[in-house]
């Protein structure tokens, strides 16, 4: 059994490599994204100020210079798998990138008069250094500081030579309509290098908050962590004796009207009948807030005031959390319990004199929960999933809506990191549920 679960856990980070690749793949193509959305909000900034594009403008009124950068803040200036071995970390980023061009006239540089034509003068992003750059035969021959004359090298930099195809094909791949390019100049790169990604426990930062991804999960995991337990603890603690209950009761008004209460919920989305609560419970009788999780003077108020405000906003949402996980887990537990009541084994203890009790509860119950533990590994995802539409009807800033505003909103990171962490998860459920199933059935030899 242990080389099983060794086996179960090693699968796991090709499997989440495959799920986030994947996905990464499909960012890449999706319209609508970072690149898309800021040449949008350039585009109206320039109808608003009456202002046109000059002829050394692209798309969305930015420049040629703009539009790289852009391309190069988000990897899209890379192909699918570099940019995703990259976001992993196990390839290094370019930062600080900083650019210069051979041209045909001569300039006053650093140093005096030079031959622009083989040499070319960088100065250095974030460094503000002055870095001279020679080439011969179509490649850099040497790369130094304009004032020292030391090899860029020396201090960690990195120099790539770009011919005029070079840049005119990555014009053609921005500009897929465009059949011909500008008469570009080659151009010298200088920039550093740094490994930085999902391994590096750096999710990058969000394209609409600039804000770091691993910040904003951790604001929202208390919450979702908050209603995870809430939901779990209370499901299990009313569905199992109910399902008892119903199987001991069975076709007696109990069952029948227990029967038609979850069914009737369960037939309800959960954020279906959380908009229902809040029109008739918060907006007519005004006994339930109508949005958030704490009130505006909630940092005001003593302990037992906090408590008491948390739980009167807890009750509609949990409600709406719960109100589906009912009827699957009730009626589970009813009708196993009822297939263990009518086995040969049970009827056997008592007619050895066990009492009814006894045969309930110490043989038929822990059987009938064999079943069940098989979902007890997916309590993890509850914890941090939430649920997207509860959380949008209620305007609680949980995980649920963070990977729902991050998919409307085209964030990248912000996908990319909730997906990880949500999968990752899924995935750890799955093996608990098969450690659990094998502690509870000792009949189960996963081999």
């Amino acid at each position: 059994m242990k080389s099983y679960f060794l086996r179960r856990l090693l699968l796991i980070p090709p499997t989440l490599v495959g799920i986030t690749l994947l996905v990464f793949t499909i960012t890449r193509f999706v319209p609508g994204g970072p690149l898309d959305r800021m040449l949008q909000e350039a585009s109206r900034g320039a109808d608003q100020g009456g202002k046109r594009a000059s002829s050394t403008q692209g798309q969305g009124g930015l420049s040629e210079e703009q539009l790289e950068e852009l391309e190069e803040q988000f990897g899209l200036n890379k192909n699918v798998l570099v940019a995703y071995c990259e976001w992993l970390g196990i390839l290094p980023r370019e930062v600080r990138i900083s650019k210069g061009q051979f041209t045909e006239r001569g300039e006053e540089m650093i140093g005096g008069t030079i031959d622009p034509a083989t040499t070319a003068e960088v100065v250095l992003r974030g460094d503000g250094r002055a870095v001279r750059v020679t080439r011969a035969a179509g490649q850099v021959a040497s790369a130094v500081f304009a004032e020292s004359g030391k090899p860029v090298a020396a201090d960690g930099w990195n120099v790539r030579y770009e011919t005029k195809e070079d840049r005119q094909a990555r014009f053609k791949r921005r500009n897929t309509g465009n059949e011909s390019a500008p008469d570009y100049a080659p151009r010298v790169v200088i920039y550093r290098t740094r490994l930085s990604g999902l391994l590096q426990g750096d999710l990058g930062r969000s394209t609409v908050y600039n804000d770091p991804v691993h910040e904003m999960i951790l604001e929202r995991m208390p919450i979702a962590v908050y209603f995870g337990l809430l939901t779990a603890i209370l499901t299990y603690a009313v569905c199992l004796p109910l399902g008892v209950l119903k199987a001991l009761k069975h076709r007696t008004f109990i069952d029948s009207a227990s029967s038609v209460l979850i069914f009737l919920g369960y037939s309800i989305p959960g954020f279906a009948l959380g908009a229902i609560l809040l029109v008739h419970l918060g907006a007519r009788m005004s006994l339930f807030p109508l949005f958030g999780l704490t009130s505006p003077d909630f940092d005001q108020l003593d302990a037992f005031g906090k408590i008491k405000d948390l739980a009167h906003h807890t009750v509609l949402p949990l409600i709406c959390y719960m109100v589906g996980m009912f009827a699957m887990l009730t009626m589970m537990t009813k009708n196993n319990l009822m297939d263990n009541l009518a086995a040969d084994y049970v009827r056997t203890a008592v007619a050895k004199g066990a009492s009814f009790r006894q045969a309930v509860f110490g043989h038929a119950f822990r059987n009938s929960m064999i079943p069940i533990a098989t979902s007890l590994g997916d309590l993890v995802t509850i914890f941090i999933g939430g649920s997207m539409l509860i959380e949008t009807v209620f305007d609680i800033q949980g995980f649920g809506l963070l990977q729902y505003q991050s998919v409307l909103a085209r964030d990248i990171p912000v996908i990319m990191g909730t997906l990880t962490i949500a999968a990752f998860l899924m995935l750890i459920g799955h093996v608990i549920s098969d450690f659990i199933v094998a502690m509870v059935d000792p009949r189960i030899k996963f081999e």
